[in-house]
């Protein structure tokens, strides 16, 4: 961590807040790069710390790739509309800063959004794999930018990963997230 200096006086960098994410098969911890991505990272802890992901679960799982999660409508993990939610807070604008270009690497936390742009919401998945091809600074129209990382917890994604699921890509046995927790 890099110090900042004022004055005579070196002040250590504030450290990014972390988000402890209790899930049915286990706790995953994660930093959340609110030093770089302010507007997505402050978007994913203002829903967490309004309870709006506790109860939910991940509707989609695609193994050798991610896992997604967030949707309102997953609260019933059954729900055919799972997947197609947004936040009661709406849709944020896309966070592309030339500064903090960090890739879609397995254990990061990227927003989702309809392959549109500025229409990242509450939805977010954790790359099992590394998606380089979805970082906003690569080629092509689907971008997604990095967020979080997980700090401990990867076992827990990689048996979240390993979930069977169905032709929706939906786990056939639910997998909820109990609760998220920010600490700053």
């Amino acid at each position: 961590m890099l110090a900042a200096r004022r004055g005579s006086v070196y002040l250590p960098a504030m450290a990014n807040p972390t988000a402890t994410l209790e899930t049915s098969h286990g706790t995953i911890t994660v930093e959340i790069l609110a030093d770089k991505m302010p507007i997505t990272a402050g978007n994913f802890m203002d829903l967490a710390k309004s309870g709006f992901y506790d109860g939910l679960h991940f509707h989609r799982v695609i193994q050798n790739f991610m896992v997604q999660f967030g949707c309102p409508h997953s609260k019933d993990p059954e729900s055919a509309r799972a997947g197609t939610g947004d936040s009661p807070n709406g849709r944020i604008q896309d966070e592309h800063p030339d500064d903090a270009q960090i890739s879609n690497e397995p254990g990061t936390l990227s927003m989702a959004n309809t392959g549109q742009p500025n229409t990242g919401s509450c939805q977010f998945f954790i790359n099992t794999s590394h998606n380089d091809y979805l970082d906003f600074f690569s080629p092509g129209p689907s971008k997604h930018p990095v967020f979080a990382r997980v700090t401990e917890g990867m076992d827990v994604v990689t048996s979240i990963q390993s979930t069977a699921t169905d032709g929706r890509d939906r786990p056939l046995e639910p997998v909820q997230m109990i609760r998220v927790v920010v600490s700053e």
